[in-house]
């Protein structure tokens, strides 16, 4: 039986539901983030916030929240295209793919956690990845992540899982996750103190919590919660 967890925690929406998942099952349970040349810095600047959040509004969880790594990987925005990466307009490629797509984001994060992950003592990876709602990115598939779980267990000499809570739900049943591991005091969190709109925007306020809503990330967090709060009533 596996007893501890790293997530990868950006501070968004899916990464705090994972986060409160591993923390409800794993005694001890790591975070780490990325600093990747992201055009804005919101999401690094929540991450903290939502930490403390967490310890204060959850005491059965502060005694299993570890340590907290932030790693600098500002090669990718050095390398990469991507509007999340420079300051371009939103919008789909000929391949299909939107320009949000930053090639080899997740394959990076998951080869350096399982590096963490080995000194740290830590088996089990969790990633909030997810191929039912969302933008169509290659490196969140099921397959991508278990071709990635078999190359660390391999390249590391040592078992490692990686563990995606939400690869077959949709984000309307992300808000129902975090709704039965935390109730209402984990939706609330979520709502006021994570960030996922790609602009970074602050300053508006929705139901389902700040952003531009008009991005892409900020209209599947918005249908999410709209078919969310549409099953409680």
């Amino acid at each position: 039986m596996h007893t501890t967890a790293l997530v990868l925690f950006s501070g968004g929406q899916d990464s705090t539901t994972c986060l409160a998942a591993a923390l409800d099952k794993y005694e001890r349970v790591e975070t780490v983030g990325f600093d990747y040349g992201q055009r804005h810095r919101i999401e690094l600047e929540v991450r903290g916030k939502v930490l403390e959040q967490l310890r204060e509004r959850f005491p059965r969880w502060d005694a299993r929240l570890g340590e907290d790594h932030m790693l600098t990987v500002d090669v990718l925005g050095q390398i990469s295209a991507s509007s999340l990466t420079q300051d371009i307009a939103f919008e789909m490629q000929a391949n299909g793919l939107p320009n949000t797509f930053v090639p080899g984001r997740n394959l990076l994060f998951l080869t350096l956690a399982g590096a963490l992950a080995y000194r740290r003592g830590i088996d089990v990876i969790v990633t909030g990845v997810c191929e039912t709602d969302f933008s169509g990115y290659p490196d969140c598939r099921d397959d991508t992540m278990k071709a990635m779980q078999l190359a660390l267990s391999l390249g590391m000499d040592r078992r490692l899982l990686i563990e995606t809570p939400l690869m077959w739900i949709d984000k309307a049943a992300t808000w129902e996750m975090a709704h039965r591991i935390g109730g209402p005091a984990l939706v609330d969190l979520i709502v006021e103190d994570t960030h996922t709109c790609y602009l970074g925007d602050r300053a508006q306020r929705h139901g389902w919590g700040y952003g531009c809503g008009n991005c892409p990330a900020c209209e599947l967090r918005a249908r999410g919660w709209e078919r969310y709060i549409a099953s409680t009533l």
